[in-house]
């Protein structure tokens, strides 16, 4: 079994790198794709750590200061701030992206042209597929 010293370290390491990447997402007006996920996948990651440290950690003031810093930094800067921003991101990015689509010239049907119009049809289904993540983050938000 882990000491409560290994446990608050990771804990320490997870909450950094969270830190890290809402810095990155705060000052980038334009995140790809993997980094939106990476980022929603680690704000999951210390939530669900904070849930079961809570438990563990009754007796241990100082875990319990850095899960309530933790959480409200997950709460006022990513719920509140970053959280809104991709979703507009992806919003307006797939608006454009369907726009490039439905604008194409129908009678202009060369290898090249094929081929680009493919990749805007799978960067589509890619920013479409991560708005739905995000939205599934945000129906947990409303459940809380």
């Amino acid at each position: 079994m882990t000491s409560a010293q290994d446990i608050s370290q990771m804990f320490d390491t997870e909450s950094e790198k969270l830190q890290n990447l809402l810095g990155v997402a705060e000052t980038k007006s334009d995140l790809s794709i993997h980094e939106i996920v990476e980022t929603y996948y680690q704000v999951m990651n210390v939530s669900t750590m904070i849930t079961m440290l809570k438990t563990q950690a009754t007796e241990n003031n100082s875990l319990l200061d850095k899960i309530q810093n933790i959480e409200k930094f997950i709460s006022g800067k990513f719920n509140s701030e970053i959280h809104p921003k991709i979703t507009q991101q992806l919003v307006s990015s797939i608006q454009e992206t369907t726009k490039n689509l439905q604008s194409v010239n129908s009678n202009e049907q060369s290898k090249e042209k094929i081929e680009s119009d493919a990749k805007l049809f799978e960067e589509l289904r890619q920013k479409m597929s991560t708005k739905e993540f995000v939205e599934q983050y945000d129906k947990g938000l409303s459940n809380d």
